[in-house]
């Protein structure tokens, strides 16, 4: 069965909420609630393996419907991921990333949903409760030509892209997990601040482009649209392997190791075909919004450069040991929270529900304080 907002759910709404503005994120997500009532079913699972696991299943639904949009406009649609029939001017801006990025927007597209529908069927086939977010389907998407015209669970219209993962992988003297106060740069510093369409909004975002000779604005968003696909997947690449350490079944276990790593393959694609940025300052007709691309492909120091996109060694568990590469951060101490509020402040969730807010939180505070049992599974 699905798990319901009404049915075996805790309430945890607090003081007064703007429903659909970005504050509803921030108001839901950011501080700490008591959590009553009675927990979902788990079947045949551990608790807590279900709980992660149906939050790495509504995690798995957003990236689809974010992915699918991209798709829809930028990626090729067959029987795989039909949805949408294509934007040739937004595809063309696209490909001075690479050429390959229609196919590669498609298969990471197919990858998701492949993760959706196959955490949710293991849930089922354990007795679980499993999780559908189709009611919170309400957001416009784009107008332009290509796409589908279907209402939404994500906004990409206007992001706030936080790129230190950049430099974070860059780092060869701090790890988050060691140095929680540091402050990783930003590789394109207009991307975190104010509000940015990674897709053509309608078709006015793409006018004045050609196929041969698209317009700075149509690059800005492209360019966004690519850092944010390696924001995104630098997510799951951590995620994955810290909540992999909570989970008691050997199997549930294997699900997460196994699907972890895709998420770490596709987080390097897109680093290494963001840097292919080519520089230009684009100013939003409508958010009024700045965004400046430089060339990080030469001239650049070590913590910017486009190229080094293998993980620096870097400090691990202890400055005692030598420096390690790996994937950062791992932590998994409220990492299911810290990814929900890491999607609300990108961006993804303006104009939600405050239910949609709840549902989520839910979620997430169930999988963080998910313990491994002992080891009879």
């Amino acid at each position: 069965m699905s798990a319901d907002l009404g049915k075996n759910r805790r309430s945890f709404l607090r003081g007064s909420l703007t429903a659909g503005a970005s504050a509803v994120g921030a108001g839901l997500l950011g501080s700490g609630l008591p959590a009553f009532g009675s927990e979902e079913g788990s079947g045949s699972l551990p608790k807590g393996d279900a709980a992660i696991l149906r939050f790495l299943a509504a995690a798995e639904i957003l990236e689809s419907d974010l992915w699918e949009q991209y798709n829809e406009l930028g990626g090729i649609q067959d029987s795989e991921e039909p949805s949408g029939s294509g934007n040739p001017l937004y595809t063309a801006a696209l490909t001075i990333l690479d050429m390959d990025m229609p196919q590669y927007i498609h298969d990471n597209t197919d990858d998701e949903f492949s993760h959706w529908h196959f955490i949710d069927a293991y849930l089922a086939s354990k007795g679980a409760d499993t999780v559908n977010l189709d009611r919170f389907r309400t957001l416009p998407g784009s107008t332009a030509d290509g796409s589908s015209g279907k209402a939404r669970l994500t906004n990409l219209m206007r992001l706030t892209v936080n790129t230190s993962f950049w430099t974070r992988y860059r780092s060869s003297t701090h790890n988050p997990d060691l140095d929680p106060g540091f402050t990783f740069g930003q590789a394109v510093k207009g991307l975190n601040v104010g509000e940015h369409p990674a897709i053509p909004r309608s078709n006015a975002d793409t006018a004045g482009s050609t196929l041969a000779n698209q317009t700075d604005h149509l690059k800005a968003i492209a360019f966004t649209a690519g850092f944010h696909f390696a924001f995104i997947e630098q997510g799951g690449t951590s995620l994955y392997p810290s909540l992999a350490q909570r989970v008691t079944s050997l199997e549930v276990l294997r699900i997460l190791l196994s699907i972890g790593p895709t998420e770490t393959m596709h987080f390097q694609t897109w680093q290494d075909k963001a840097g292919n940025a080519t520089p230009l300052t684009d100013t939003d007709p409508i958010t009024k919004a700045t965004v400046t691309f430089v060339n990080l492909a030469s001239g650049q120091p070590d913590s910017l450069q486009a190229n080094l996109i293998m993980p620096e060694p870097c400090p691990f568990l202890s400055r005692k040991f030598p420096a390690c590469s790996i994937i950062r951060p791992t932590e998994t101490k409220g990492v299911a929270m810290g990814a929900l509020k890491a999607l609300a402040a990108d961006g993804l969730f303006i104009g939600q529900s405050k239910e949609f807010f709840e549902y989520l939180r839910d979620l997430a505070e169930d999988a963080d304080e998910a313990r491994r049992e002992c080891d009879r599974y």
